[in-house]
């Protein structure tokens, strides 16, 4: 078992390592507001879609379609469960604190830090069972996800449902899947150099938003701990018992651990900034929940790494 939090927890520390470096840029003036903004449009239309699209560049085979349709549905499970956990532990006062942290034990940052842990852990196939994770991910976010947190109610709509960057490259990507249909070399090479890119810069990313933490006003209210709780432990680890116990073993237990265990999505604070709520909170849960995850995730998956 010892072997397995080792193993982890040295690939959690390298993103850390990088995590670090975005860090020091931030606080040297090296990465800026309107960068990080820009890298962030780059990384979720452009990087995590060609991170998809080659992680299903393989042939058809039966167990891993059986694969994927067991990681969905632990998805489905998994955010469902994360649903009924903030409904019955989190009723803060404060209208907006009370919907954005329910969001953040909703939403893990699946696609940031878990794609990158997934590829260094588990290589392409972990990434292809995590696809179905990001991918039931954005389905929730923009029906749920957009119910607490526009107050309008006129957000939600089946184009934004069905219509995003999470969900259509794994629909493209099953379509290659099912007709082992490979990309000439002329544009899988480009789509594998863009794929790269989704360890390293999404870290920098992270790393900026943690250098503006302002740690003497952080972690205040008592619900914030409580979301903290459910999002890094408590409910990664029902997902991994219930996994567990209904026979999941393998690569497939370790990828649902590794992307129901990441820390509150990035997501948070692009929804607060749209629908005018407390962005500085909100890159704050981001910002803790990421730092605190390095041990949390190191737990989680080693527990799953030892017993799969």
């Amino acid at each position: 078992m010892l072997q397995s939090f080792t193993v982890v927890g040295t690939q959690v520390f390298i993103l850390f390592i990088l995590i670090g470096i975005g860090f020091l840029g931030a606080r040297k003036g090296i990465i800026q507001k309107e960068g990080v903004s820009t890298i962030t449009e780059i990384m979720l239309y452009i990087v995590t879609p060609c991170v998809i699209i080659h992680a299903f560049q393989r042939d058809f085979e039966p167990s891993l379609l059986k694969g994927f349709l067991i990681s969905f549905m632990a998805a489905v499970l998994s955010h469902v469960l994360c649903i009924f956990m903030g409904k019955l532990f989190i009723h803060n006062s404060d209208d907006d604190k009370n919907r954005l942290f329910r969001f953040g034990v909703i939403f893990s940052n699946c696609g940031f830090m878990s794609l990158p842990l997934l590829d260094a852990l588990l290589g392409s196939e972990g990434v292809f069972y995590g696809a179905s994770y990001v991918a039931v991910f954005n389905l929730f976010l923009w029906s749920y996800g957009l119910v607490i947190m526009d107050r309008t109610g006129g957000g939600l709509s089946l184009k934004k449902i069905v219509l995003n960057p999470g969900v259509i490259p794994v629909v493209i990507g099953l379509l290659f899947f099912f007709t082992s249909f490979k990309l000439p070399g002329l544009i899988a090479v480009p789509v594998e150099y863009l794929a790269a890119l989704n360890t390293p810069v999404p870290m920098l990313v992270i790393g900026y938003n943690v250098s503006k933490i302002d740690f003497k006003k952080a972690m205040r209210d008592k619900d914030e701990y409580i979301m903290m709780l459910l999002r890094l432990l408590v409910c990664p680890a029902l997902i991994l018992t219930i996994l567990y116990l209904v026979g999941i073993r393998g690569v497939l237990l370790i990828a649902c651990a590794v992307s129901s265990s990441a820390p509150v999505a990035a997501s948070s604070t692009m929804f607060t900034i749209k629908f005018g709520g407390n962005s500085e909170l909100s890159s704050e849960t981001v910002a803790v929940s990421t730092l605190l995850s390095i041990i949390t995730m190191t737990l989680i998956v080693g527990i799953a790494f030892a017993i799969a």
